[in-house]
């Protein structure tokens, strides 16, 4: 494992335009539209002072309470959310399909053999894949999108300035560090809900000779069909093609950042409940409901499923090297 931390800078450098480069044009589209939006604006005014008699900025500023000031920092906290997650869209599309190409694409060009010429272990390799999606990636994107936030706030802080209004009172009833916080603890729960989607690519990727995506993906849903087929026709299957499809998605979506939202479990236990009592309303991102994914026995079963199969996946990149066209 001391070829580790070389193995992903090897993956860094070979990916860094999905790792790096795409969340950095999903957040610069965002600010762009911003900065559009901002000109929009100023237009829109321009042509109500002209047409509808103006309107007074200092009334607008003096009909600011209180309250206007904790609704705009929940609405900062919201859009810091936001920057988050929007760049999540793009990053399971890159994952996906890196993880799918991670050990097919050197077996289809041929440089497997230059690198099992070297003095590492194909588990390095493989685990050094596996980590680059549940760690490396995120953390980059968690990065880029928090220096996006961060350039937003000065754009419109700079407008709101320019106008006259302060926009610091705002940002003090804001909660950056807290969701900054609750979006770094969703980094390892992605990590291993994720576990099961990136031991299947991994394993297709080692094992396919040809067209990983077509078994990959294919064969999950030929499953969820064959299983309702039957059931319609009287013969053995599950009692709920629902649940078949549950774990056809656990095995294909689940590289998806936060896509443990969308599962059933909930915050449960009055102790975790009132261990963050004091936080206020986190919604999405609360720990509670976090701390109850963490210690579900779905998520446990998924990591050991996905162990399984990144084992497996070690044991056909020992004896998988050819390809077919």
């Amino acid at each position: 494992m001391k070829n580790l931390p070389i193995l992903l800078k090897r993956e860094y450098w070979e990916h860094r335009g999905g790792f790096l480069w795409t969340p950095v044009w999903v957040t610069g589209i965002i600010l762009s539209l911003t900065v559009l939006g901002m000109i929009a604006a100023e237009v829109f005014r321009a042509r109500a002072q002209v047409h509808f008699g103006g309107f007074s900025l200092e009334a607008v500023r003096a009909s600011i309470s209180a309250k206007d000031y904790l609704d705009a920092g929940r609405a900062f906290d919201i859009t810091q959310v936001m920057f988050g997650a929007i760049p999540c869209i793009a990053l399971f599309f890159v994952l996906f399909f890196y993880l799918l190409g991670a050990l097919y694409d050197d077996r289809r060009d041929r440089s497997v053999l230059f690198w099992k010429s070297l003095p590492v272990a194909d588990v390095d390799t493989v685990i050094s894949k596996a980590i680059s999606a549940m760690l490396v990636a995120p953390l980059i994107a968690l990065i880029v999108s928090t220096l996006a936030y961060l350039a937003f706030v000065v754009l419109v802080s700079i407008w709101f300035a320019l106008h006259g209004l302060n926009a610091l009172p705002a940002l003090a009833a804001s909660h950056p560090f807290r969701t900054f916080w609750h979006m770094l603890l969703t980094v390892p729960l992605d990590a291993l809900w994720a576990l099961p989607t990136i031991g299947w690519l991994l394993f297709w990727s080692a094992w396919s000779r040809s067209k990983p995506f077509l078994w990959a993906v294919m064969l999950p849903l030929l499953v969820i069909f064959a299983n309702a087929w039957i059931g319609m026709l009287g013969g053995p299957s599950f009692a709920s093609t629902k649940e078949v499809a549950h774990v056809a998605g656990r095995l294909l979506l689940s590289v998806m950042p936060g896509s443990w939202l969308s599962s059933n479990i909930s915050a449960v236990g009055n102790s975790w409940q009132a261990s963050f009592a004091g936080e206020g309303n986190p919604g999405l991102l609360d720990p509670a409901r976090m701390a109850a994914v963490f210690t579900s026995l779905e998520l446990w079963i998924g990591v050991l499923v996905g162990i399984a199969l990144i084992v497996a996946a070690i044991w056909a990149r020992g004896r998988r090297i050819e390809t077919s066209v």
